[in-house]
């Protein structure tokens, strides 16, 4: 896991102009300064705290196709064709093919499975049905028994904190200028067209301004008088002490909670689920569009009283500043929300009641990250009519480690009028707006 202890590793000097300015080192941002300069673009990425100190190096490893929204099935399948070749270029991140495995409690989480295959056909998806019994062939010795699972073999894992830094010194080898430690403080607007940002180390012009910041999105838009409703919500993730291998090597996870092996030989375990949302002015703004997520899952997400200091939610977080003084993103240079310890220790007793061959489950150590989330589940993926020369990628919902490839290659092309050939409708910036009906992702 990265933090604001982990050293700067990017210290160029902030350029007077660029073709594309990329805001946020994330996964996001990371793909997609790296494929504006291989199209030949002139591009620089700038990060207040550090290449993926946040959420991009805080998630599960997952790189899946299965469970995805449909509208989000094709860039899965373009991400997951792009990552051996990434591995390749940027070294060695632990890239493996070993599949998700949903596990069913009942008949009922079973006819999800079947729903979301029925959709997904046509996109040729390797998953599969499988029985109980297919189920105890794949899991032996399990402790406890399951009602079926749907499984994708062709999905992947990789080491999160390995990955995104690995492809941000591969992006610097094709040219990409990256900057830890520099925020922008704000958009550079010129005759009501973002012409650029102003940083804490100085203003750098630019054709195109790409947001990818992640939890940070919507306070950064609303200084502009930008409004989205998004939120961020804390998830606690654990790493155990290193434990024999089972048979099945991939992600799996049941109503209880999620598991994948790792290359260190422990595994990386969450709750199923489980999300906690601080509330703040934001949270007060969206609570009408994200009714029908909380009522669907009610108890999956707790609601807590106030966000820590600093936090972009935050009840004491400044909502003005100015390009001249120092602005909320430098007040916090990476998030890291302490982990829920009384879910880390029900993880190791889950984990280990789950598979008791391998003995008591000891937890090495536990973290959490806020995920930037959307109501209904899916990001906002487009440019933004309000501000022209500005392009938003955020609100990725949990799914932007797998998927960042093919999401930082639309992106890019979006913020360079290049040709994509993406149906991006479900993802547009005015569906909040423009009176249409939001349609809740599966979020399996």
């Amino acid at each position: 896991m990265i933090t604001a202890a982990t050293a700067i590793e990017h210290r160029a000097t902030l350029p007077r102009q660029a073709d594309v300015v990329v805001i946020g080192g994330g996964i996001i941002g990371v793909m997609t300064a790296w494929e504006a300069a291989k199209a030949g673009h002139k591009t620089v990425l700038l990060e207040k705290g550090r290449i993926a100190g946040e959420q991009s190096s805080r998630n599960w490893g997952w790189i899946r196709a299965q469970g995805r929204d449909v509208a989000e099935l094709p860039l899965a399948l373009a991400a997951q064709a792009m990552w051996p070749a990434l591995e390749k270029a940027a070294g060695g991140f632990g890239l493996r093919r070993t599949g998700t495995l949903y596990l069913a409690k009942d008949d009922a989480e079973m006819a999800r499975y079947v729903e979301w295959l029925d959709q997904a056909a046509s996109f040729a998806v390797s998953s599969r049905l499988l029985d109980a019994n297919d189920v105890a062939t794949m899991l032996p010795g399990a402790g406890r028994k399951w009602a079926g699972a749907l499984h994708t073999p062709t999905d992947m894992r990789a080491e999160p904190w390995l990955t995104v830094p690995a492809l941000a010194r591969a992006a610097v080898r094709d040219g990409v200028t990256i900057i830890e430690n520099c925020a922008v403080r704000l958009l550079d607007i010129t005759a009501g067209t973002v012409t650029g940002v102003i940083t804490e180390k100085g203003r750098i012009t630019a054709d195109a301004t790409v947001l990818a910041g992640g939890a940070w999105s919507s306070l950064l838009l609303r200084r502009h008088g930008v409004s989205i409703p998004q939120l961020s919500v804390r998830a606690t993730v654990a790493q155990t002490d290193p434990m024999a291998a089972l048979d099945y090597l991939g992600g799996a996870v049941d109503n209880r909670l999620a598991w994948r092996r790792r290359e260190d030989g422990g595994y990386t375990l969450a709750p199923e689920g489980f999300h906690e949302l601080f509330v703040g002015p934001d949270a007060f703004r969206a609570f009408t569009r994200f009714a029908p997520q909380l009522l669907k899952d009610p108890l999956g997400t707790r609601l807590l009283p106030a966000a820590p200091r600093g936090y972009p939610d935050a009840w004491g977080t400044p909502r003005r500043w100015s390009g001249d003084q120092p602005s909320p993103f430098e007040a916090m240079r990476v998030l890291d929300p302490s982990p829920n310890r009384s879910k880390v220790a029900k993880l190791a007793r889950d984990f280990t009641a789950t598979f008791p061959a391998l003995g008591t489950t000891k937890i090495k150590k536990a973290w959490a990250g806020l995920i930037d989330t959307l109501p209904d589940v899916v990001p906002i993926v487009d440019t933004c009519d309000a501000l022209p020369g500005l392009t938003i990628c955020t609100g990725m919902c949990g799914h932007g480690f797998g998927i960042g490839p093919a999401m930082g290659r639309v992106t890019a092309q979006l913020a360079t009028n290049t040709a994509h050939g993406y149906d991006l409708t479900r993802f547009r910036f005015a569906r909040f707006s423009d009176g249409s009906p939001l349609t809740l992702g599966p979020n399996l």
